[in-house]
């Protein structure tokens, strides 16, 4: 008797019959749903394949400048449906699925989140990947494996638990492992000078097994690659040494040196110094260049004659994503100068030609600055050559501003103050011909503030690239209904031309199409509704506002403020519960750092708010408070289509820029913000009028900085917040623990950075505003309109454009890759076609 087929071996005999067409139906009967997503995905990525090899064949035979995007995160979210519609094979597999009596969105659910990020940043490099394989350009994402990703939350009694992403447990059907490129890795050790210069000696080796994951373009055959590292130790790790009589401990011991690639670190916009993160932003640049260098020497222009770097920054291109690879300066300082044996000045003259790097963040505890002693038993050798590249930039200061010790101690990598440190960001600024920020507001204040002696030094160094999302994932696949109708408004080229969409204003008085937006609105509210109804036993008035503010927890993100807001408008129904009431279904969501607890604090609030309103009978439907768990990607693909109003409420001059307020605004929500971030660039491109703006601009909240924030005053002279503090303070939302919420109150009031208090009055009455409208909705739907006409900027092509031409020295391309089925002539045709240009 045959052995029964392997989990494996079953999907793949679907994969082959069940799509193709079926043959042994009770065979198919015994299959799962998980079964038959593994079918579909194995199936399509067979149509990737081809292409894939394609381009790279492609990139060889043209021997492009490369762009290499360095992140320590690449916040993916699912990928079935997002291949399908870059590949243009939505609708046959849509068919093919139906005529298996199957649902399409069932076998999409089967599918893990990549969540290999955090949040924003990770989530930007997501989309920039996306874009650059748009674009045609021949680039290549670099990032780690991690094996759990960003934890789970669960709410329990209205707290954050955590639990671990054991995202990889049914297998990854888009990566392909390449053992043949498998790279070592170098720790610890010390360093030796001899007369040929240092040698980093005595290291302990973790071994860089890479995994790829195709990255295709929106319907141009081209095939990026996305290479994440794997930690492996090596055969004879802790056997050559001391141990060899404890052979079975020494095997044990090998999770030690795998654990840097076990888990990423949960934080967003905090640095927290440890050895093993360390290790892991060291792990992935290591092995990153030694590819890089390797694809450089063996590529088809560099394979003649004796190797020369002089060309290495015409055909390589680093970005540097946050200062997280940072040690990716002074590790191709280390490979030049000790391996490949370049003098020092040449070398360095290379390095600054070859990187740029990308600030995200103005926040003082999210910079990282490494101990030095922490540097100097992981990483010896570049912690001398981080010093030597001080010593020569200090030397430099100096020449200008002799015996100036301040600027000198200001500008310094090294911070001597509390232990001494290297100042990641000022090592990235130095050994970078480009920096920049992520919207205009942020950029600004990075040139003028933060790096404000670093910009006056080299003026063109510092730029600005406003982030931006891919209008593949954030309006086709997420809100097909909309962009059908846009499709059919103004055709399908905005798809790859997102500035298209201004076409859009000529229809802002047409009734039909008013009342078509609307009722796709109106359908992804029900839907959504639907999932909101099953998972969390509620009812949803669907004539309410949907007012949602998903984001990571953080004080600076105010999510307290919204939190005040609920309360206020509580009260007022409960004061007077026969005036008339905009209905609201506030949706709060989005994960808090495991250690921040009082972003842990926060949630428990919200959710102890939401527990009173939402059994209030008074209030019946007129409010209810919805927290959402488990915030990710493939979470927001269903939230941010069905939003009335998107909260985008940070203090003026904390968030760099925000990128899912430009997803609300693409799907069709208004947004109520502060002039923070890019909503500053959303306000200018689709006037203040048509937003709601409100709160201290970053100029009124220096200026409070200066005389001194006290909260006391605004308490004392705002009844409604006032009542709503003395509620939280006195136990109101914690009537078995009263004192629950009593560091809440007590931050607001003593010590709380981010003036809460300052702005509520303006954010109730800008509310009421915002209550107004919805109360008309024919003026509230154009205004979304507009909101849509005015996103083009916004999208991800356009930033990708920017970097491309301003920062990277290559020329984004229209150019078709012939298929597979096209014989390898066609290839070379458009290969020297490309090249002759």
């Amino acid at each position: 008797m045959a052995a029964p087929l392997t989990d494996l071996e079953k999907r793949k005999q679907i994969s082959i019959r069940g799509i193709v067409g079926v043959e042994n139906v009770a065979e198919l009967k015994k299959a799962t749903p998980r079964d038959y997503y593994f079918a579909l995905a194995h199936t399509v990525r067979d149509h990737l394949v081809g292409r894939w090899i394609r381009t790279q064949q492609f990139y060889y035979e043209t021997d492009p400048k490369r762009v290499y995007y360095l992140s320590l995160e690449f916040y993916m979210g699912r990928t079935l449906q997002n291949t399908m519609i870059n590949l243009g094979l939505q609708n046959a597999c849509d068919e093919a699925i139906y005529q298996l009596g199957l649902d399409m969105e069932d076998l999409e659910e089967m599918e893990e989140d990549a969540g290999l990020g955090n949040g924003g940043l990770g989530r930007l490099a997501a989309c920039f990947l996306d874009s650059m394989a748009t674009l045609g350009l021949a680039a290549y994402g670099y990032g780690i494996r991690y094996e759990y990703g960003i934890f789970n939350q669960k709410i329990k009694e209205g707290w954050q638990v955590e639990e671990a992403d054991d995202w990889l447990r049914h297998g990854n059907p888009w990566e392909k492992a390449r053992p043949e490129y498998m790279l070592p890795v170098h720790f610890y050790g010390r360093v030796e000078e001899s007369k040929e210069g240092a040698r980093w000696v005595d290291t302990q080796v973790v071994l860089a097994m890479p995994y790829d994951t195709p990255i295709p373009g929106y319907m141009n055959n081209t095939v990026n690659t996305m290479r994440l590292w794997s930690a492996r130790a090596p055969n004879d790790f802790n056997l050559k040494d001391f141990n060899v009589g404890d052979y079975i401990q020494a095997v044990l011991d090998r999770n030690l040196a795998e654990n840097i690639s076990r888990v990423l670190y949960p934080n967003d916009n905090f640095f927290e110094g440890k050895a093993l993160r360390l290790k892991q932003e060291y792990f992935v640049v290591a092995a990153t260049l030694q590819d890089i260098i390797r694809r450089f020497k063996i590529s088809k222009k560099g394979s003649t004659g004796p190797v020369s770097f002089d060309s290495f920054p015409e055909k390589v291109a680093i970005q540097l994503n946050d200062t997280h690879p940072a040690m990716a300066i002074p590790e191709l300082m280390r490979v030049f100068v000790d391996v490949e044996k370049l003098d020092w000045d040449t070398a360095w003259a290379i390095t600054k030609r070859t990187f740029a790097y990308t600030n995200h963040t103005v926040l003082p505890e999210a910079l990282e600055r490494w101990p030095v002693g922490l540097l100097e038993t992981l990483l010896p050798r570049h912690l001398q050559i981080i010093y030597r590249i001080n010593q020569g930039h200090l030397d430099g200061i100096r020449a200008l501003f002799p015996g100036d010790l301040e600027r000198i101690r200001r500008m310094s990598l090294i911070e001597e103050d509390g232990g001494k440190r290297v100042n990641m960001a000022h090592l990235c600024i130095v050994g970078s011909h480009a920096v920049n920020g992520v919207a205009e507001i942020h950029s600004n204040i990075i040139k003028n503030d933060v790096f404000r002696e670093f910009s006056e030094l080299e003026p063109d160094k510092f730029q600005n690239k406003t982030n931006g999302i891919t209008p593949r994932r954030w309006l086709l696949l997420c809100n097909p209904g909309l962009a059908e109708l846009i499709a059919e408004a103004i055709g399908e080229e905005y798809v790859k031309d997102l500035s298209q969409l201004q076409k859009l204003n000529e229809l802002v008085n047409d009734d039909a199409f008013i009342r078509d937006v609307s009722n796709v609105k109106q359908d992804n509210k029900v839907k959504f509704s639907q999932y909101l109804e099953k998972e969390y036993k509620v009812n949803i008035n669907l004539s309410s506002m949907f007012d949602v503010h998903v984001k990571r927890i953080h004080e600076y993100k105010r999510q307290l403020l919204n939190c005040l807001h609920i309360i206020t408008m509580y009260n007022r129904i409960k004061k007077n519960p026969k005036a008339p009431f905009v209905p609201r279904t506030v949706i709060i969501g989005g994960k808090a750092a495991p250690g921040y607890h009082m972003a842990k604090k926060i949630i428990k609030l919200i959710t102890a708010v939401g527990h009173v309103v939402n059994k209030d009978p008074v209030v019946g439907s007129k409010l209810k408070v919805i927290y959402l768990e488990n915030y990710r990607v493939s979470l927001a693909e269903k939230v941010i289509p069905a939003t009335d109003l998107s909260e985008q409420i940070s203090t003026a001059g904390t968030e760099a820029s925000g990128t899912g307020n430009m997803k609300f605004m693409l799907n069709g929500a208004l947004t109520i913000g502060t002039m923070d971030g890019a909503n500053v660039e959303m306000a200018e491109e689709v006037g203040e009028e048509n937003m709601f703006i409100f709160g201290m601009r970053v100029e009124d909240v220096a200026e409070m900085d200066v005389q001194g924030y006290d909260a006391v005053p605004y308490y004392n002279s705002i009844p409604e917040l006032k009542q709503a503090v003395d509620q939280i303070q006195g136990g109101f939302f914690s009537p078995k623990q009263p004192e629950l919420f009593k560091d809440v109150t007590n931050m607001l009031f003593n010590h709380d950075r981010f003036k809460v208090f300052a702005d509520y009055e303006g954010y109730i009455k800008c509310q009421e505003k915002v209550s107004q409208l919805y109360q008309n909705p024919k003026e509230w739907t154009q205004m979304a309109i507009k909101n849509i006409a005015a996103s083009g900027k916004f999208s991800s092509d356009r930033t990708i454009t920017d970097y491309a031409t301003e920062v990277w020295g290559v020329e984004p391309t229209d150019l078709k890759i012939p298929p597979p089925n096209e014989p390898r002539k066609a290839l070379e045709e458009t290969a020297r076609v490309l090249t002759e240009k």
